[in-house]
């Protein structure tokens, strides 16, 4: 079973270090320290262990160090930055592990774009030494890259020309829509094998700086401190502690202090259950920093984000996820409130831009979402967005029979109308009614009412409302229809619908990775026994089919 948790003292591959406003991610692989036996992470290559401890110290340094305002990130190896993903294990990983450690590897990168843009917590990348595939691909996530300039030190994404595949963590789309190189040096760039460095890969733009050895830590501390001015974190900010998760996992079911995930095997389908929070939430800031990663929000963040990751990485049979939620929506609301009431503090911003991460990654995961709207549920504000996230909603129009429960009812807050912002930069209700302004308006104009089945159904935020009578049938059929097709097909729908309106680098590099990528790592002149993946590093040529399809 692979794990997402993990903490600085277990670090095998990066170390940290402070000083001042500035922190430095040191990359240094330990070869021997793979997730799987049967390969070397030699010359800083990278499996998903690494990433996943890369994506926990970005976390860290958002949450537990508030005084940080620029981040480096550099090699700890002489003369190699990073050779990239480890080709043998990607030859020996299966179809879908090769994809999720793409996707994963991807989301952690969009996450320091994120840092450097929302959070105000600026990477620069220090490239010291060779930087080839996804080494590059680390770099091309920073706000800044230095190459230095000794002769040898290159920038390159030789996966076409030496690996019949293509850059799996958006090399191709951050060259040409990020860093505005020209198509023509791109097409140049990423089918040459050795790379590029010094003067040209300045003058292309694939890098923004080149320093000389001699000068590297004068030069780098001087720029990090520059962008370090530029941001408004506090100096005197106190972080939280991301405490470990509580987290109990069986055969049959996954149980988090505000989720519960219960497996049905046999359609293929993981019925997960989200808790409101249990009392009134705090809505002072004081009272919000004391709770730390208690406070609801955060807390429900967590325990999201973990699940996600867990069920895409060791549940490949589990291809639906049918949301529920239980408690009371007005705790919900007081919570979503004291986000927006309390926004310029840093904390609440970065509680606020976990929560959009989070339900990002819940967007591009391959796995049909469907959304059951029952009494006793709190679809509301922040939890109302897994009805809008979802292929398919039911939301059941009254009540079951010889229940007092109350009836079902959706309600929208404030974070409903752009702080929770799908890939596609806009939100899930803008996204939904693309066409037109006039039904969010109409739902804006109603923050804090409750919607009945019927309201809902006017409003266009459920898909099927459902008497009693019905309910049982018609959420079992959906649910076993789902189980039926080709999830092959289901994962093209899905992508292809889920994100309506603008293109922008992540929907690109999510879609590509969707489509292109998933289809190329099945292809024999990749994966066969003749492909390139198989055959690096061997000393055979790769035995291509050259036909175009």
């Amino acid at each position: 079973m692979i794990n997402f948790a993990t903490s600085p003292e277990n670090y095998k591959h990066w170390k940290m270090a402070f000083d001042g406003p500035v922190a430095t991610l040191i990359m240094d692989v330990a070869e021997d320290g793979g997730m799987e036996p049967g390969y070397e992470l030699k010359l800083n290559s990278y499996d998903l262990g690494v990433d996943i401890e890369l994506y926990d110290a970005t976390q860290r340094l958002r949450f537990e160090h508030p005084e940080i305002k620029s981040v480096i990130i550099t090699s700890g190896k002489d003369r190699v930055f990073c050779a990239g993903a480890n080709i043998a294990m990607l030859g020996s990983a299966s179809h879908a592990h090769k994809v999720n450690f793409c996707k994963f590897t991807n989301e952690t990168r969009n996450g320091i774009e994120d840092s450097s843009l929302n959070s105000e917590q600026r990477y620069l990348c220090v490239v010291n030494g060779t930087a080839a595939g996804g080494g590059y691909e680390l770099a091309l996530a920073a706000e800044h890259i230095m190459l230095i300039d000794d002769g040898s030190s290159t920038v390159s994404l030789p996966e076409v020309p030496l690996l019949a595949v293509l850059p799996g963590t958006g090399g191709l789309t951050r060259v040409v829509d990020k860093r505005h190189v020209r198509r023509d040096h791109a097409d140049y760039f990423c089918t040459l094998n050795e790379g590029v460095k010094g003067k040209r890969a300045l003058e292309w733009k694939l890098v923004d700086e080149l320093v000389p050895r001699s000068k590297l830590a004068d030069m780098t501390k001087a720029r990090a401190i520059e962008m370090a001015k530029t941001s408004s974190r506090p100096d005197d900010g106190v972080g939280i502690t991301l405490s470990p998760l509580l987290k109990e996992v069986n055969e049959d079911k996954i149980v988090y202090k505000n989720i519960t995930c219960v497996f049905d095997r046999k359609n293929l389908a993981a019925e997960i259950t989200i808790k409101g929070p249990e009392d009134s939430p705090e809505k002072d800031i004081d009272l919000i920093h004391k709770a730390g990663a208690e406070f609801w929000p955060l807390s429900f963040a967590r325990d999201f984000d973990d699940l996600i990751l867990h069920l895409r990485s060791n549940e490949n049979e589990t291809t639906t996820w049918v949301f529920k939620t239980e408690g009371n929506p007005d705790y919900v609301e007081m919570a979503d409130n004291a986000l927006l009431d309390n926004e310029d503090n840093w904390l609440i911003k970065e509680i606020k831009l976990y929560l959009k991460r989070t339900f990002k990654r819940l967007d591009v995961s391959s796995r049909s979402i469907i959304t059951l709207v029952e009494p006793g549920s709190c679809f509301t504000g922040t939890l109302l967005e897994l009805v809008l996230a979802a292929d398919r909603s039911y939301m059941l129009d009254g009540t079951f029979e010889g229940s007092n429960i109350a009836h079902a009812c959706l309600r929208a807050t404030r974070m409903n109308f752009g702080d929770l912002t799908m890939c596609n930069g806009l939100s899930r209700l803008k996204t939904r009614f693309l066409d037109s302004d006039d039904e969010v308006i109409a739902i804006k104009s109603k923050i804090g009412e409750d919607f009945d089945a019927f309201a809902a159904d006017e409003m266009g935020l459920v898909t099927f409302i459902p008497d009693d009578i019905d309910w049982e049938d018609e959420v079992r059929i959906a649910i076993e229809e789902r189980a039926s097709y080709s999830g092959d097909a289901l994962t093209g729908m899905e992508a292809s619908l889920r994100f309506a309106g603008p293109e922008t680098i992540e929907t690109k590099i999510f879609g590509r990775l969707s489509a292109w990528q998933n289809w190329i790592f099945q292809r024999p002149n990749a994966v066969g026994s003749e492909g390139a993946l198989k055959l690096f590093g061997t000393g055979k040529q790769a035995n291509f089919d050259r036909k175009r399809v």
